[in-house]
């Protein structure tokens, strides 16, 4: 599919790619077979798809899979694709939010762990990437299309400008291959940024427990939330921890060999573990 005929699509149907929904189609078949080759597709899977778009990528899924389930929130995209049955028969597109969306029980329908394959919009990005952190025990890994700045962000080490509570979440849950980077042509209309590729898949001993994540999501957040002070006072700033003196925070930070005078960003992901665990602790 050209930029051509995604414009002729679209006009057909008196459609317009819109920005609110972060609409950018891509528009190469060749490069959406190699996209689901690097995702490791294989005959015999299951597979959950967030982005429809105009199928590029859903078409490229069905080659290779048993069955897709493809989630597009745009109705009048919904709407044209089932008019022109353009769609492989193994695929079922679902109209609706893949935010409100209860992607556990779609998963839960395959009878097996499945893979998840996505193009997500920046502004979904990021509460999508940790979504499927809840849903690390039901699926095989996810591949997702991203903002080259998100994907740098998930990959970033400590002490680089990208590290964040994102870094850290993923490094303790998951491990994570840059696959492939794309540039704005890949796609119609075309993007004021690049994207990236990323496959990523759940550790098999993760250092978080499932019953702990919640503490450890909300210090992480915490300590990152005031990137410019120390780790003290960034965690007192923050609710949960603002009822403990400055005192106590530092000798629980002694106790996990933190330096008092330490911002989040200087630190190992297992540093920042230790240090929730030991809050956790003393609740």
């Amino acid at each position: 599919m050209s930029a051509g005929d995604v414009k002729a699509f679209l006009s057909q149907h008196g459609l317009v790619a819109r920005r609110d929904l972060g609409q950018n189609f891509l528009i190469d078949d060749a490069l959406a077979t190699r996209l689901i080759a690097l995702s490791g597709v294989e005959p015999g899977d299951w597979v959950i798809e967030v982005g429809t778009g105009l199928g590029t990528l859903t078409r490229a899924i069905a080659v290779r899979a048993e069955r897709v389930v493809t989630i597009e929130v745009d109705a009048g995209i919904v709407r044209a694709l089932r008019e022109e049955a353009a769609l492989p028969e193994n695929v079922e597109l679902i109209h609706g939010d893949a935010l409100d969306i209860d992607l556990a029980a779609l998963v839960s329908d395959c009878g097996r762990p499945a893979r998840f394959v996505a193009n997500l919009p920046y502004q979904v990005s990021a509460p999508m990437l940790r979504r499927l952190l809840d849903l690390r025990t039901v699926l095989a890994d996810w591949s997702v299309m991203i903002q080259s700045e998100v994907a740098a962000r998930l990959l970033a080490s400590p002490g680089s400008r990208d590290y964040s509570s994102l870094s850290v979440l993923h490094a303790l849950m998951v491990e994570f291959s840059k696959s492939m980077e794309l540039s704005p042509n890949c796609f119609f209309p075309v993007p004021g940024v690049h994207s990236t590729f990323v496959r990523v898949t759940p550790l098999k001993n993760p250092l978080v427990g499932a019953d702990e994540l919640s503490q450890v999501e909300r210090v992480v957040r915490a300590a990152f939330a005031k990137r410019r002070k120390t780790l003290v006072n960034s965690l007192r700033a923050d609710a949960f921890s603002s009822s403990r003196s400055a005192d106590a925070l530092k000798a629980a930070l002694a106790r996990t060999g933190i330096d008092a005078l330490a911002r989040a960003e200087s630190l190992e992901p297992a540093q920042l573990l230790a240090l929730a665990r030991e809050l956790r602790s003393l609740d």
